[in-house]
């Protein structure tokens, strides 16, 4: 069994890291694509911004990813727009291998997401996805969410939980 094709691929070889930020947007196939994957209706535009900097066999990604998307209300199921506006912290460092640390390590805020990548190329395109995947909200409300609340009487406060929805159809 093959892995499915990747849907933004934008590969970046570690000894010819430019000195110029790179500018990724992604063209509409794969913004199609990539919206499938995440269960949204489109992304009509994305566009990263991203400084690399070589440290040996680590290079450090910082940057903005910034994405006008439109996805569906998790209550109503309409559509609605979303901007994403969001830093991209990362640092691609090659295997380290299985081996489990002798000290408990703190990670804090500002600590850069770590990618590993095998041979002298990283796929920063794949990784700026993924940057995008997890700025969407996966519980999004739409603006008209409440309204349709309160039409199919899910603001009755004696119904919540993952049954409100089934109680409000038993009604009718």
């Amino acid at each position: 069994m093959t892995a499915p094709e990747a849907e933004y691929v934008y590969m970046v070889d570690i000894r010819q890291i430019p000195a110029e930020p790179l500018v990724l947007e992604p063209d509409e196939e794969a913004r199609r694509r990539l919206a499938g994957r995440f269960a949204i209706t489109s992304i009509p535009a994305m566009r990263a911004v991203v400084s690399l900097e070589r440290e040996g066999s680590r290079v450090t990604a910082n940057g903005r990813l910034t994405a006008d998307v439109i996805q569906p209300c998790r209550i109503s199921g309409e559509d609605f727009p979303v901007s994403v506006d969001e830093p991209i912290a990362l640092r691609f460092v090659p295997p380290m291998g299985t081996a489990v640390p002798d000290e408990e390590i703190e990670l804090t805020a500002d600590a850069c997401d770590e990618i590993e990548y095998e041979g002298t190329a990283f796929d920063l395109g794949e990784a700026i996805a993924q940057t995008l995947a997890l700025a969407l909200d996966p519980f999004a409300e739409g603006p008209n969410a409440d309204a349709f609340r309160a039409e199919h009487g899910l603001n009755d406060a004696g119904l919540t939980g993952p049954f409100a929805a089934l109680a409000a159809l038993k009604k009718d």
